[in-house]
């Protein structure tokens, strides 16, 4: 019921309680209705376009899921309403063979309004199934960058739960194609990833910048000693 319906059913209601008794049959052929608004997924969270056709992308969102057009953005569909979660914090196309996707679920802006994840999850076919790759104790992965010159190579950002002190954040690598993971990063339980870059020309170097933080209910703590470049 909207709540614009409730008002008005309130004031009815206040102006006849004291000349009769409000029945709720008066109203019962009235319909709830959506009124909006349209935009649902919340936040764009992150995106990836396939370099050699480019009108293919895909775009995670906060609490929608993952979505994919083929049309450059003129018309797109749903490709994560399957899965635990439906927030992704970081997307990763294999380029040297675009059908290979990686997906970091759990949003990585520390709002207090943010979903959580349930790990890592990759597709072989373009987005038609997924499998899970494990992390799932991160609860929100940040970046995700895979080697260009050996894609089963892949690094993952997980900045962590902000409203609890944990270990599982950091950088991960798994050099399997994510059948097993190292923690290569970890800096405190409080401190996670912000962002993760990979040298276009050297992939075996790597900059990640950690931020140590903590939510609260009624505040917010941004930056400490585990805060820095690395």
């Amino acid at each position: 019921m909207t709540r614009r319906l409730l008002s008005l059913l309130m004031l009815f209601a206040s102006i006849f309680v004291s000349a009769q008794d409000f029945k709720m049959d008066l109203v019962q052929d009235l319909k709830p209705r959506n009124i909006g608004p349209g935009g649902m997924s919340g936040r764009v969270t992150a995106i990836d376009v396939v370099n050699d056709n480019p009108d293919i992308m895909y775009v995670g969102t906060a609490s929608g899921g993952l979505w994919k057009s083929t049309s450059g953005g003129v018309k797109w569909e749903p490709i994560f309403d399957k899965e635990v979660t439906a927030s992704i914090g970081a997307l990763a196309i294999q380029q040297s063979n675009p059908s290979v996707i990686w997906a970091g679920t759990g949003e990585g802006n520390p709002r207090n309004s943010l979903n959580g994840g349930y790990g890592v999850y990759k597709s072989l076919d373009g987005g038609k199934t997924w499998k899970s790759m494990g992390l799932e104790k991160t609860r929100h992965i940040h970046r995700i960058k895979i080697d260009p010159m050996n894609p089963n190579t892949v690094y993952v950002g997980a900045i962590g739960s902000p409203w609890g002190e944990h270990p599982e954040r950091g950088v991960f690598k798994t050099t399997d194609g994510g059948e097993t993971w190292e923690k290569v990063l970890f800096v405190n339980n409080k401190t996670g990833v912000a962002d993760l870059i990979m040298d276009p020309t050297n992939p075996n170097k790597l900059i990640a910048a950690m931020w140590e933080h903590k939510r609260e209910p009624w505040f917010f703590n941004s930056g400490g000693a585990g805060s820095g470049l690395y």
